[in-house]
């Protein structure tokens, strides 16, 4: 029972200023204390296949001025038209290139705090990078196939965007106004 893969046995642990001990993932704290906001489409958007620079879908940029590093917590996708578009998802990173705020981003304390990220449904950021698949969707022609959704992909803090990148949206095959997405991320002192 005591071998070193024993829980609570011989591992570090970290704790705040005050001495409390910082989780993983408290996101109600994050929350509470104005750090944690999302962002979603509120209409189905066009994507742009794989990892091209005239980008579209949904992203979060991370301006250079900003001063904060973004954790991600979470990513989701769904489907809102059938058509006989079929491909994966995934996140890409790049440089912000030229990002704005064309989608409104929200505080999880509301009316609480405000971001400067650049949260935005079209732009021509940097060349991305695929960084992780998280599914795919697969339609049918007058009949959504893939019915159960949102699809939530957790990325629990192991995605941090510094200012001048920015987590975009990646599908396999260009789509036309068929998924909405969604993040969740943390805004954190750099």
């Amino acid at each position: 029972m005591y071998g070193k893969d024993s829980d609570g046995i011989g591992r570090p642990v970290l704790v705040d200023s005050s001495g409390k001990l910082i989780t993983t993932s408290n996101l109600a704290d994050a929350a509470v204390k104005g750090r944690l906001f999302s962002v979603a489409n509120q209409a189905a958007v066009n994507t742009t296949a794989a990892l091209a620079t005239t980008w579209t879908g949904l992203g979060v940029g991370n301006p250079s001025t900003s001063g904060k590093n973004y954790v991600f917590h979470e990513f989701a996708w769904t489907i809102e038209e059938a058509d006989d578009d079929s491909g994966a998802v995934g996140l890409m990173i790049a440089t912000v290139g030229d990002m704005a705020q064309a989608v409104t981003p929200r505080c999880a304390r509301y009316g609480y705090a405000t971001t400067v990220a650049l949260t935005d449904d079209g732009a021509t950021p940097g060349t991305p990078i695929l960084v992780r698949l998280c599914g795919s969707f697969y339609q049918a022609a007058n009949s959504v196939v893939n019915t159960v959704g949102p699809h939530t992909y957790r990325i629990d803090g192991s995605i941090v965007i510094p200012p001048g990148y920015a987590l975009l949206s990646y599908t396999g095959v260009a789509t036309t106004g068929k998924l909405l997405f969604h993040y969740l991320w943390e805004e954190i002192d750099v």
